[in-house]
């Protein structure tokens, strides 16, 4: 089989990797992919946004399977788009998608189908939303309404920070667009942790739990970045809580899939806030979650290819999905400034030089003058499997030590808050 992974991060690092370990894969291509990539398989130059570019290089390089990692060509139909030409892919059509392209209509399915999540209220103007915070407690959770590269959702600690934050949104369009339309949501307490599935809109199959750390500083604090790392299992998980996220969340929501004719074949990240052995869903998401992925994908003890094509072939329910019993830590380094602004190009060194069992992905890197540099916030995901999430903090900060460019950035507590 010859695959193509649309992407160029961390995640599409992550799904590649694992894809080169199955032996019904013969070629894994890319787009338009990064140096990790390359190191196995062939990286070809193109935007995800190029549908028609996408489809054509797919026909004519006579591609078996292609594998959408962001979200925002799923968002904009590829799946569709490759589906209608007689292509196998895997990723959610567009409607589907929609869960994730608009914060307004992920609550409105919510709602209608019953499953738990923060109250909130849509607002189309600044100064309905003013006027709509009369009727929320402090923090506030303000949530632009479409796609921001994880930067769309600020917890406002009091009235004045959130008129602030809705005024960038809603009228000086510090997101692109995306804070036109806003929800105010209730913040909600208790811990925050991941749950991906893979899904084909019949069948759900959850995977092994992760646990994310989205501010950018030591001890939880700063803005929300699109993850620092992640630990998996969850250690924070309180026992029990497989069921009632089974009865709760999973069965609506494929529930809903059915009623509203939706066309889902793919993974979905559900963001979630555990409390007193409840969980509220803070988010649907349409694709892997970055960095969860790196660490869950590491877990992963069968194909992932006969996974993912089962799913896109609507037959998830005959393949067993296996998983390791080890601990994986997935450590990112990141550009100094991220989330904010940050400097490109700096050469990065001690990539060959850490532990033979450290895994690294990815994240934001390029090549320059045959050296591989930072292009991006978040530059490399490192990781590592153990016994025990004490073993596998100590092996990723190891070779945190090891590996270096100027500005370099990473917490120091991942796993521990």
């Amino acid at each position: 089989m010859k695959v193509l992974v649309i992407g160029s991060g961390g995640r599409e690092h992550a799904i590649a990797y694992a894809l080169n370990k199955s032996s019904k894969v013969d070629e894994i291509h890319a787009i338009p992919g990064n140096p990790g990539i390359a190191e196995f398989g062939t990286c070809h130059l193109g935007s995800v946004e190029d549908l028609d570019g996408i489809l054509r290089f797919v026909e004519e390089n006579h591609i078996d399977f292609t594998v959408i990692g962001p979200e925002v060509p799923l968002c904009m139909g590829l799946a569709d788009l490759l589906e209608e030409h007689g292509h196998k892919v895997f990723g959610p059509r567009k409607f589907a998608a929609t869960l994730e392209g608009s914060k307004a209509f992920s609550k409105d399915f919510m709602a209608r189908h019953h499953i738990p999540t923060a109250a909130y209220k849509e607002v189309n103007s600044y100064q309905e939303a003013i006027d709509a915070l009369k009727g929320f407690d402090y923090p506030v959770v303000v949530k632009a309404d479409g796609l921001a590269a994880g930067k769309g959702v600020v917890i406002c600690e009091d009235e004045q920070m959130a008129k602030d934050t809705l005024k960038e949104m809603m009228i000086e369009g510090s997101l692109d667009g995306a804070g036109s339309k806003v929800v105010l949501e209730e913040f909600l307490t208790g811990f925050e942790c991941s749950l991906l599935c893979f899904t084909d809109g019949k069948t759900i199959v959850p995977m092994v739990s992760a646990k994310d750390h989205k501010q950018v500083y030591d001890g939880n604090k700063g803005p929300n970045t699109g993850g620092m790392g992640t630990v998996s299992p969850n250690p924070f998980m309180p026992s029990g809580m497989d069921e009632v996220m089974k009865k709760d969340i999973l069965d609506p929501f494929i529930a809903g899939l059915k009623a509203d004719g939706m066309d889902y074949r793919g993974v979905v990240f559900i963001g979630l806030m555990i409390e007193n052995n409840k969980a509220k869903v803070l988010e649907f998401n349409v694709r892997f979650g970055d960095p969860e992925i790196q660490s869950i994908l590491l877990r992963l003890d069968s194909d992932l290819f006969d996974i993912m094509y089962a799913v896109s072939t609507s037959t998830l329910d005959q393949v067993e999905v296996k998983w390791k019993d080890e601990h994986v830590a997935c450590l990112v380094l990141a550009s100094g400034g991220y989330p904010g602004s940050y400097e490109k190009g700096k050469v990065i060194t001690g990539l060959k030089d850490v532990d033979e069992d450290i895994v690294i992905f990815h994240a934001g890197t390029a090549f320059k003058d045959d050296q591989v540099v930072t292009s991006g916030g978040r530059v490399l995901n490192i990781c590592a499997l153990g016994s025990s999430l004490e073993e596998t903090r100590e092996k990723v900060y190891k070779a945190a030590d090891v590996i270096d460019f100027d500005g370099k950035y990473y917490r120091k507590d991942i796993g521990l808050m």
